[in-house]
């Protein structure tokens, strides 16, 4: 029984499934016809919704011929991805959370005495490399080739953990650190759930000493899954505290206007315009710092992104002119330009393309969202996807237009971890 019998026998049209889901009638159809599959949240939703166990329903979303070790949703001749979750970081994630709550707890001399010994790196040297990781992470095409070296890493903090020289302190800041990048690489592909437990793990490791910069960052990008989730209360809440955070943090770092920044994304989600402007503002007194306000690492807010962020906050407020305008000023940018950043380029050009939908332009949403889909193929970035496919559930009367409907149909072929 496929996904579409499964719900025919229950009584359901794609209409009411896809009300009782929150999601479009559209949506449902690229599901049952399997060229997309289910996020994480909505698996679970959606197994409710037909009765089923999740282990059921990756049965009824198995694409015809299909064997039971392919994803739903993928060809038979579809290579692995590269930031596939496994068995492997999820031991490293616990391991590290149990060897570090222990060494925070013990007393500096005590952690000391028990980490003595021979270990592959320093703090210092974890620290160095995370920082390449981070900007090997900012300057790759695909953001899923960073998770293998990103695991490596993880293997060899843990060792360093089992018996290192020194104070313990910067090593486990090392790890909140490392935390945080290992879900970026995570929600890159759309694995909502992975980011999230990596996030909370770097902000349980930064309570436990004492970091409040590393900790409040945690919790912003932790609220970014939220958002992503259009769960735009739960984010401002989280949001609030890690302004609170920040607030105890070192005042020479830009973790206070990042956190601006963010709350402003959260507050135009729940269509509070003037809360939007006052955060923008705060977030705009980042340029009063020095040039080396963001560590470039697990902080690297130093307000070149504003622009864009501006722009795509108007947008979803409904400020059309406002965004457009914004947005257009944004690409010209440096960090825009093509062949650079092809994920935050990507994201500008669909918030453009979705400014079109609004306005029932094809010509804007077909220009801007063609040049989209190139990027999310050169990159393979599953935030660039994921965004494309919203942007055709907003389609609606447009797409009986032959070059929206054609874009639809190239969205409909990326390819999602």
């Amino acid at each position: 029984m496929g996904l579409a019998r499964r719900r025919r026998t229950l009584g359901y049209s794609q209409e009411k499934l896809a009300q009782l889901l929150g999601v479009d009638r559209t949506t449902v159809g690229r599901w049952e016809s399997g060229r997309i599959a289910p996020q994480p949240p909505q698996r679970r939703a959606l197994a409710t919704a037909l009765d089923v166990s999740l282990h059921e329903l990756d049965a009824l979303l198995m694409p015809p011929g299909a064997t039971s070790k392919e994803k739903p949703g993928q060809q038979p001749s579809d290579p692995p991805n590269a930031g596939e979750p496994d068995d492997m970081i999820r031991r490293e994630f616990l391991r590290i959370l149990t060897v570090s709550g222990a060494l925070a707890a013990l007393p500096a001399e005590e952690a000391e005495a028990l980490t003595a010994g021979v270990c592959r790196g320093t703090p210092a040297d974890f620290a160095r490399m995370n920082s390449h990781l981070w900007q090997v992470y900012q300057l790759a095409r695909t953001k899923g080739s960073v998770y293998p070296v990103v695991r490596e890493q993880l293997t060899t903090l843990n060792e360093a953990l089992a018996g290192k020289r020194g104070n313990a302190r910067p090593l486990l800041n090392a790890a909140a650190d490392l935390f945080q990048l290992a879900g970026e690489v995570a929600f890159d592909a759309n694995r909502y759930a992975e980011a999230a437990a990596s996030y909370a793990l770097a902000a349980s490791i930064s309570k436990d000493t004492g970091a409040y910069d590393l900790w409040a960052c945690a919790l912003v990008r932790h609220a970014y899954v939220d958002m992503s989730e259009h769960r735009y209360r739960q984010a401002a809440q989280m949001l609030g505290v890690a302004e609170r955070l920040a607030g105890r943090g070192d005042k020479t770092l830009s973790t206070r206007h990042w956190v601006a920044s963010v709350q402003a994304e959260a507050h135009a989600g729940l269509g509070d315009l003037q809360a939007c402007e006052r955060a923008l503002g705060r977030a705009e007194e980042v340029r009063e710092l020095t040039p080396d306000s963001a560590n470039g690492g697990w902080l690297r807010f130093d307000g070149s992104r504003l622009a864009e962020e501006r722009g795509a906050r108007y947008a979803r407020l409904g400020r059309l002119d406002l965004a457009e305008a914004t947005l257009r000023e944004a690409l010209q940018h440096t960090a825009l330009a093509s062949g650079q950043s092809l994920r935050r380029r990507g994201a500008v050009l669909t918030d453009l393309a979705a400014i079109g939908v609004k306005r029932r332009d094809p010509e804007q949403a077909v220009s801007y969202g063609r040049e989209a889909v190139e990027l999310a193929r050169a990159s393979s970035s599953g935030y660039i996807a994921r965004r494309l496919r919203d942007l055709c559930d907003e389609f609606g009367p447009l797409s009986r237009d032959h070059r929206v409907a054609e874009l639809g149909a190239e969205i409909a072929t990326l390819s999602t971890p």
